[in-house]
């Protein structure tokens, strides 16, 4: 491994471009933060693990977008879809409720992204 950091990317960022690596560092930690309430406190084996490799991932692949994308953009993106896809994912698994004000925070943490894409993204 320490050969692959002196030439400066590692297998996997090679891949992947930093758009996709987000969307799979998004969906990862979905993943993770949908298997918390199933791990009973880190007391069931399959979900804990569920839940420390998809944070793990999550963290390696967003710190492979950030080598592109600026960490302001970076972050709005991941915490504004990661909290969409938690809420849907608490309504699908969960039965949690979704109800009108849930609806119109998720579209201004979307505006919010839309906005930081549009006029805030600074040089990286």
């Amino acid at each position: 491994m320490v050969c692959c950091y002196r030439i400066g990317l590692l297998p996997l960022e090679r891949l992947l471009n930093a758009t996709v690596a987000l969307m799979l560092a998004i969906a990862a930690e979905v993943l993770a933060t949908s298997s918390l309430p199933a791990s009973q406190g880190f007391r069931r084996p399959l979900p804990s693990l569920v839940v420390v490799l998809g944070y793990a991932s999550a963290f390696y692949l967003m710190s492979i977008s950030l080598q592109r994308l600026p960490l302001a953009f970076v972050y709005a993106v991941w915490s504004g879809v990661g909290l969409v896809g938690i809420s849907l994912m608490g309504w699908l698994i969960y039965g949690q409720r979704l109800n009108g004000a849930t609806f119109v925070g998720m579209g201004l943490i979307g505006a919010g992204v839309v906005v930081l894409q549009l006029y805030g993204r600074s040089g990286h």
